[in-house]
């Protein structure tokens, strides 16, 4: 199986709206990581339209009609403005993520004895309307069943605790602990993603021991590298890291 990197344009967005030049373009953006080789985009447009606006969704799903073969995934809280989007637009997948409205990144995944019978319905509306769901999870074993209940296809497993550790004598512990929670979801009928502070320094290591990754969606460190490399050199320097994972 070959995971598939997924490009979140949040940041293009957000150096953007610092001006009234409609620059960087975030279309262009996707192009170029398209046109590269990314095989998806991801956006995380949040109700006070701090980076990725309304209208970038839209522009992006008119987009993603010419690259049939990739994936358009929208994330956010689908207790604030995910399903507008999701009714609207119905892209290929919709990652539920458990953020409060004025958070400044996500930071912990859902605790599903709470939120699952509020989310359970959710869930069930987008996937009727042919949407992927995914939920963003802590890498906890115990909780994958959960999210197989409540009718998620996939998890999105919330890699930061792996990000602080790479390169510390406490990286190998954490691998272990989302490999186990990549079998657990596994074992429960759940496809696996993963993002958050990934980066081609930690991505091989973390693909080399989590099993059956599908997608990772990054963002911060693959755009902080665009600045640098550009973004056509920086989409096949990840994919580079990952080939040498084996995927």
């Amino acid at each position: 199986m070959t995971t598939a990197l997924s490009v979140n344009l949040n940041k293009v967005a957000l150096v953007r709206n610092t001006r009234h030049l409609g620059i960087p373009s975030v279309t262009r953006a996707a192009t170029i990581c398209l046109e590269a080789g990314a095989h998806g985009i991801t956006v995380h447009p949040r109700p006070d339209a701090r980076h990725i606006r309304a209208d970038d969704v839209r522009e992006l799903h008119a987009l993603l009609k010419q690259w049939p073969q990739a994936e358009f995934n929208i994330e956010g809280n689908p207790f604030h403005n995910l399903m507008d989007f999701v009714r609207e637009l119905r892209p290929q997948q919709a990652t539920f993520v458990p953020d409060s409205e004025g958070q400044f990144t996500s930071d912990h995944g859902w605790n599903l004895a709470v939120d699952g019978e509020r989310v359970k319905p959710l869930i069930a509306q987008a996937k009727a309307l042919g949407v992927r769901v995914s939920l963003f999870m802590d890498a906890d074993p115990a909780a994958m069943p959960l999210a197989k209940a409540v009718g998620a296809d996939r998890v999105e497993l919330y890699t930061e605790p792996y990000a602080a550790a790479w390169g510390t004598p406490r990286q190998q512990d954490e691998l272990q602990r989302f490999a186990a929670a990549a079998k657990a979801a596994q074992a429960a009928g759940l496809g696996v993603n993963a993002g958050h502070d990934l980066s081609r320094d930690n991505l091989t290591d973390f693909l080399r021991a989590v099993p059956g990754v599908q997608e990772v969606s990054i963002g911060h460190a693959l755009i902080s590298d665009a600045l640098e490399l550009g973004y056509a050199a920086t989409i096949r320097a990840y994919l580079q890291a990952m080939g040498r994972a084996g995927q």
